[in-house]
């Protein structure tokens, strides 16, 4: 029954979506011409607003704990699961003051409304999985520019989207040169909950009534750490053993 009515309202929901990536494009060119960077992210915030208002059409509600401080005058590296698009707005929304940037499959950089002006401008790292020769320069010049302008990368190290919850292993190349290059980091694990939920049907319809979670993990200050690995490791637990599936 859950599935009949979805249909409507995620075709309503859909049209909204697009919408809200079709009027913000030239927004978000006219702030980035004439007035610069800020204007231009302020452009980008408020479309992740109007994302998740979208989405509360569909009965989607969004928690995000964070229980702790972090100071916005340092360089982030933002770890999470990955289970849908719907992880990437709300992070960029709640994050917002400490301006993060995504690191992106290349293909993503052009064709869609909205998102591949942001990535193309915004300060996103674009990267050709399938060739090293370009994804690693492509990361190593990521990280140089989230440690010279104190912002913050976010990455999702398993790689590809988990389809029903169930974490993946991660893949640490990337996470590791991000801990290289951006040496004055904090790591701030993050532990998202219940998005796959809004794709369980698949592309179409969507999921309804889904509550998404986001739990803010202590930061962890990257200079402490003289064993990479063991940070790699503690990460990667943190994050996995807070999954509910």
């Amino acid at each position: 029954m859950e599935k009949l009515i979805s249909y409507p309202i995620s075709i309503i929901y859909s049209l909204c979506f697009f919408l809200a990536l079709v009027i913000f494009h030239p927004i978000q060119w006219f702030c980035f011409t004439v007035f610069g960077y800020k204007a231009h992210k302020n452009s980008v915030d408020l479309l992740q607003l109007t994302l998740m208002r979208c989405a509360h059409l569909l009965g989607t509600r969004f928690t995000f704990n964070n229980p702790h401080h972090i100071d916005g005058d340092q360089p982030l590296i933002i770890v999470a699961n990955h289970q849908s698009l719907h992880d990437i707005y709300p992070i960029t929304w709640y994050m917002r003051k400490h301006h993060p940037k995504f690191i992106s499959k290349i293909e993503l950089g052009k064709g869609i409304p909205s998102v591949s002006y942001n990535l193309r401008h915004g300060g996103a790292a674009l990267i050709d999985r399938k060739n090293p020769r370009q994804s690693l320069p492509a990361l190593m010049k990521f990280g140089e520019y989230i440690e010279a302008n104190k912002r913050s990368a976010v990455i999702f190290p398993e790689g590809t989207r988990s389809k029903d919850g169930t974490p993946k292993p991660f893949q640490t190349k990337g996470l590791e040169i991000l801990l290289k290059k951006i040496p004055s980091a904090l790591v701030v694990p993050i532990t998202i909950n219940n998005s796959w939920k809004m794709l369980k049907y698949g592309k179409f319809p969507m999921g309804l009534g889904t509550h998404i979670t986001f739990t803010v993990h202590k930061p962890l200050k990257v200079s402490t750490f003289v064993n990479k690995e063991k940070l790699l490791n503690s990460i990667e637990s943190t994050i996995i053993n807070n999954i509910n599936n």
